[in-house]
């Protein structure tokens, strides 16, 4: 490579293409990364079939993703962009529980996981990181993770929520956030059956007696979910 493709090279800004149903965090994060001198906000969107269509032509270097989003959720988002690419860096972005998804992000293909809680700092520290091929998780997570390694698979879990696939989780979440069963599977792009079936799922995994309970359960966890 000769100096000038060298300097043009040295020059160049990470792309970033941000992923989040929230147009405030979006603008947030675009006057974050933005004023970076090694980074730009390449493009943005609100829902999953949106940033699909966007990559091949932005391009992006790194896709910063939320896990709650309209349709289709962050977590099923990774596992599509990394059956299309098994390189593009991921982070995931999200005020969920990281005990909960952090290592569900992993398991889908992502890069990272940071919670929307940390310092704005941290978000441009887990970029970098990943944008050098490495992993970016809390301190907290990463212990946990160690020892859950280190103790074998039988450690407990912290929480019921935790044994649910990542399908039962989401419409676990939608439930949560008053979603009836026919919305969720307009929303999911599935039967109402199959929803149904996730929910009786749902019911037997975390000792539920009936719909009610259910819709009390999810409710629950998601205002806990919202006050960490």
């Amino acid at each position: 490579m000769n100096t000038k493709a060298a300097a043009g090279t040295a020059n160049r800004k990470s792309k970033i293409f941000v992923v989040d149903d929230h147009p405030i965090v979006r603008q947030g994060l675009g006057l974050l990364i933005n004023r970076e001198a090694d980074m730009i906000v390449c493009g943005a969107a609100e829902e999953a079939q949106s940033a699909l269509r966007a990559i091949p032509t932005l391009q992006p270097d790194v896709m910063v993703v939320d896990i709650s989003l309209t349709g289709p959720d962050g977590l099923e988002l990774v596992k599509t962009i990394r059956t299309r690419d098994a390189n593009l860096p991921i982070l995931v972005l999200s005020m969920h529980d990281e005990s909960i998804y952090a290592e569900r992000a992993l398991r889908a293909g992502a890069n990272g996981y940071i919670m929307k809680q940390e310092a704005t700092e941290k978000v441009l520290v887990a970029i970098r990181r990943i944008l050098r091929g490495d992993v970016y998780l809390s301190d907290r997570i990463s212990s946990k993770m160690l020892q859950q390694y280190v103790r074998g698979s039988t450690t407990a879990r912290e929480s019921p929520v935790a044994d649910l696939s990542d399908r039962e989780l989401e419409v676990f979440r939608l439930v949560g956030e008053g979603h009836g069963t026919r919305q969720i599977a307009e929303e999911l792009h599935l039967s109402v059956k199959t929803v149904e079936t996730y929910q009786a799922h749902i019911k037997e995994k975390l000792s539920l007696r009936n719909a009610r309970e259910l819709v009390q359960h999810a409710i629950e966890w998601h205002l806990t979910e919202k006050g960490n």
